[in-house]
């Protein structure tokens, strides 16, 4: 059973004050490093999903795997992960798991714990203590109905919140704090 991933990258990064995609994290840009995590925990297939200054995270990201552009970024989160699951529907995945750019401590460890539950029908989020956080895993049955109730900035969230979700403990592993600011 395979298991795709998605790299959320589209916003603008308006409290930080460029897009994080173009942001540098070490010798690499968030984007970079969020793909190659995915990478690094098995993701036969990776999906970066971009919006604001496109062309030129692709032109300083040459190397990133397939990349596709979320025409209404502007509109929030929601409209990137609707874009990135839409990339994958032709594609074997049983399930997708989700990283957001600006989530550089989400390691590949995480990634591999979450992934290890795999399946069409699974619904899983890395646990960090008592709250629950990123890497999300969402098997392909629920694809549409994350896609119909996503909207703004949240995300899966309320779609999450009506659902059986297990929670896979990561903190010891990863760290799911986003860089905001500079």
């Amino acid at each position: 059973m395979t298991t795709a991933g998605i790299v959320l990258a589209a916003g603008a990064g308006r409290r930080y004050g460029m897009p994080k995609a173009l942001v540098r994290h070490g010798d690499r840009l968030l984007v970079e490093h969020a793909a190659g995590t995915l990478r690094a925990a098995g993701c036969e297939r990776i999906v970066v999903v971009l919006g604001a200054a496109a062309d030129e995270v692709i032109k300083a990201a040459p190397g990133l795997p397939e990349t596709v552009i979320n025409p209404d970024w502007a509109t929030g989160m929601a409209s990137s992960l609707k874009t990135g699951l839409a990339a994958l529907t032709a594609t074997p995945a049983a399930a997708a798991v989700v990283l957001l750019v600006d989530m550089p401590g989400v390691t590949p460890e995480a990634v591999r714990r979450v992934i290890a539950h795999s399946a069409p029908d699974a619904l899983v989020m890395g646990g960090y203590g008592d709250r629950r956080g990123h890497p999300v895993l969402l098997g392909r049955d629920h694809w549409a109905g994350v896609a119909r109730t996503a909207t703004g900035d949240r995300g899966a969230r309320d779609y999450l919140r009506s659902h059986d979700v297990r929670t896979v403990p990561v903190g010891d592993v990863a760290d799911d704090h986003d860089i905001d600011t500079r």
